[in-house]
């Protein structure tokens, strides 16, 4: 992975799912890499979309967690755009 805005598609993943897929494109995110979309949807998303939040919030390659555009959209930034 070397985009600089990577999305991932959760829809349909149960937890112990998505915290594989999301590992992997952690470990996989290139040094252009500065953040990946997790979507994870609104209604069946929220569980995933709180599992996020909880579970790399103190992750140490993640620099921060904000919400996306939607509310089925979380962002994972792994690197300041501008620093």
């Amino acid at each position: 992975m070397n985009e600089p805005f990577e999305k991932i598609d959760l829809h349909g993943l149960r937890q112990e799912e998505a915290i594989r897929v999301i590992d992997k494109a952690i470990a996989k995110a290139g040094p252009m890499t500065y953040q990946l979309h997790l979507i994870h949807g609104y209604h069946r998303g929220t569980n995933l979309r709180n599992m996020i939040q909880d579970w790399y919030r103190h992750d140490t390659k993640v620099k921060r967690i904000m919400p996306g555009d939607n509310p089925g959209v979380t962002i994972l930034v792994l690197k300041e755009l501008y620093s």
